[in-house]
């Protein structure tokens, strides 16, 4: 069989809201029907032509099971297309591109909606205990973010670990890394993202989202808001470790760690002969994917067994990629990442490595993290005349997931 290409056709996202900021009040199927509503407005395309839905999520809940097909219902959409909603943890946005894309070069569908959606201000406390009655006292609630990550592999063979904390300090340690570099990592990220800002790169890629307010028309959310423009050695040194009591020697600061945080994401994946008869123009090619299992104690370093892997399978190399988008999920997660590729300090490399900021600077909703990356890098390819770009991250529990994405024009 004779695999068909896949094309990615305008990736967007809305803009990223701070945990319990301005998107609190949507919850995240109300969020997911606003990119996909906006991903029809953009693209013009008859919605019924849509093959299936694939939607992202880190923190599913019972408000809105199936994310991706609640939010097509929601966003007013044809009820003959189906959708389903898939999880591995930090990297399901871009599987969720990957599987869409699988899913077009076998020929099972011509267009597939991929995508993905955290509303992490609204995830859900709950109890284990409450199904089979209890006979007296309280219940244990969980609050689902940290028993998440508590619970992200299983205890009985790893150990408790007690967080994505923990990890990123085991690799800090293990590389070397101390508190200096990663403050100064988290300063680039968070310039670059102001930079970016500043200069309109972001523009193209947003759908605005409407608040709904007590009183008047409803105000539009269409800018980041968790990247600090004045950041600087002096502010981000400032702020204590977050384990310092626990882990001497401790790194990680609210500064030099991703944020939990709101988004939606979603983008057209479509077959090639079928573009041109629904006027569709691609942004990008799909190329090649992997992903590779890892310790989960030293989860963060996922992208350098996922990239080893995928590089073995299609012959590209470090030369060959023109753009990287490594997901910051903590500053010395990244840092050893780069250490784990062999990248020196000074390496021209750097120069190419999230150029618009990341998930220090820019935010980390989970499931909508890989759509994220994916608009930017696309758009940052087109701008600098680059041929292939990589988007890679870490994922809670010991995966990395890694992609290659060519540009269309």
């Amino acid at each position: 069989m004779t695999l068909r290409r896949a094309a990615i056709v305008a990736p967007i996202r809305t803009a990223v809201g701070k945990f319990g900021g301005t998107l609190a009040p949507l919850n995240a199927g109300e969020l997911g029907a606003v990119v996909l509503k906006g991903l029809m407005d953009r693209t013009k395309i008859d919605p019924a032509r849509v093959d299936d839905v694939v939607f992202s999520q880190g923190y599913g809940n019972g408000e809105a099971p199936c994310v991706g097909h609640w939010s097509w219902l929601a966003a007013g959409l044809p009820i003959d297309v189906p959708g389903y909603q898939l999880d591995r943890r930090c990297g399901s946005g871009l599987q969720a591109v990957v599987n869409a894309a699988m899913m077009v070069q076998t020929g099972t569908s011509d267009v597939v909606v991929a995508g993905g959606v955290e509303s992490m201000s609204n995830v859900e406390y709950y109890t284990v205990e409450a199904r089979r009655g209890s006979r007296g006292g309280g219940m244990m609630l969980h609050d689902r973010l940290t028993r998440g990550r508590l619970m992200s592999q299983p205890v009985e063979r790893f150990g408790a670990i007690t967080g994505m904390i923990e990890t990123a300090e085991n690799l800090a340690r293990d590389y070397q890394i101390g508190r200096q570099a990663c403050d100064a990592y988290a300063v680039r990220s968070h310039q670059r993202a102001a930079a970016a800002w500043k200069n309109g790169l972001f523009d193209d890629e947003l759908v605005p989202v409407p608040i709904p307010q007590r009183k008047g028309d409803p105000v539009m959310f269409a800018h980041d808001e968790g990247y600090r423009a004045d950041a600087s050695m002096e502010t981000l040194g400032a702020l204590k470790p977050i384990e310092a009591k626990t882990i001497p020697g401790a790194v990680v600061t609210a500064g030099n760690a991703s944020q939990q945080n709101d988004a939606a994401a979603a983008c057209l994946v479509v077959a090639e002969d079928k573009l041109e008869e629904m006027g569709l123009e691609p942004i990008a090619w799909f190329h090649s994917w992997s992903a590779a299992g890892c310790d989960p104690s030293r989860m963060g370093i996922g992208p350098v067994p996922a990239v080893e892997r995928l590089f073995a399978r299609t012959g590209l190399s470090w030369k060959d990629i023109d753009l990287v988008e490594l997901n910051e999920a903590f500053a010395p997660q990244v840092l050893a990442v780069l250490k784990g590729w062999g990248w020196s300090d000074n390496d021209s490399r750097h120069d190419v490595l999230n150029v618009n900021g990341s998930g220090i600077s820019l935010g980390h909703p989970i499931g909508a993290t890989g759509g994220r990356i994916l608009a930017n890098l696309t758009r940052e390819l087109v701008r600098r005349d680059g041929r292939y770009g990589l988007e890679t991250m870490c994922i809670g529990g010991g995966q990395g997931i890694a992609a290659v994405f060519e540009r269309a024009a």
